[in-house]
């Protein structure tokens, strides 16, 4: 008979929110899979938790994911942890728990803090509808479409970020973005948790001066509806392409003009037009 998988949300910083049920749940499955052993053992360690620790991590998850799920297959219980928050969530873990689920593996959560939504609750922006965008990934290109993609966006907008990359990815958000208002919220649950809130300029001065140190999480106001502006299908904005590469603009061009007066994507108008 085949073990369970059990996806246990861990501390972001107070080792007080781990739940009473979290630490049951690593004391009776027969290992576990971490990020970080390292950052892992030192919470069991605090519990008093006893088990056998795997790493898995991005570097290693297709050699070392087969490994694990042969294993729950065989009948052994396994629970997945990451470093801080919940499992699989912007985390390598969502790749095993997805292969489980194709293996037909019982897999079940066990709900703890999750970073995203802590700073959300506390940052007073809307949060009846958000995004949540992970990291920005560290190459240029790939970094400029993904911000080009949700400049229209209109609802919150959520981002986490390491602090030896934090100005940068402000600077690179003003451009792309313009400005916006912003909440940044650091170290959550920790002792120096702080909630800023800025423009994109302000928060470049201040973190200028003032060198950032801990994990961030950054909240960006969505893009303003334009109540007034007209309409445009998307079959409008893929007939605006069409007539500006008629008139001599390329087809990127076009698209991504075509883009920033319809609010679609570029890459949709791009693909209809070429």
């Amino acid at each position: 008979m085949s073990g369970k998988i059990y996806v246990v949300g861990t501390p972001i910083g107070n080792l007080e929110d781990f739940s009473p049920r979290a630490v049951r749940i690593l004391s009776e499955v027969d290992f576990i899979a971490a990020e970080d052993t390292r950052v892992t053992q030192k919470l069991l360690n605090h519990f008093g938790i006893k088990k056998e620790t795997v790493s898995y991590y991005e570097h290693n998850k297709i050699s070392k994911g087969a490994y694990l799920l042969d294993r729950v297959t065989a009948g052994e219980n396994l629970a997945i942890v990451s470093d801080a928050g919940m499992p699989a969530i912007s985390d390598p873990g969502e790749d095993l728990v997805r292969q489980a689920h194709k293996a037909g593996l019982e897999i079940e959560s066990v709900p703890g803090p999750s970073a995203l939504i802590t700073a959300l609750s506390i940052s007073g922006f809307p949060s009846g509808r958000f995004c949540f965008e992970g990291f920005l990934s560290v190459n240029r290109i790939s970094r400029n479409k993904h911000l080009e993609e949700i400049k229209n966006e209109t609802r919150t907008l959520i981002f986490y970020e390491a602090p030896h990359k934090l100005l940068k990815t402000l600077a690179d958000m003003r451009q792309a973005l313009g400005e916006r208002e912003i909440c940044i919220v650091k170290e959550l649950t920790k002792i120096h948790e702080t909630v800023y809130h800025f423009n994109f300029s302000s928060a470049i001065e201040f973190f200028e001066v003032n060198k950032p140190k801990g994990e961030y999480v950054i909240i960006i106001r969505g893009a303003e509806i334009l109540k007034d502006a007209p309409q445009m299908s998307f079959d409008d904005a893929v007939e605006l392409a069409k007539k500006l590469t008629g008139k001599g603009q390329s087809a990127s061009a076009a698209a991504k003009e075509a883009a920033q007066i319809s609010g679609f994507k570029k890459g949709d108008i791009y693909k209809a037009i070429v």
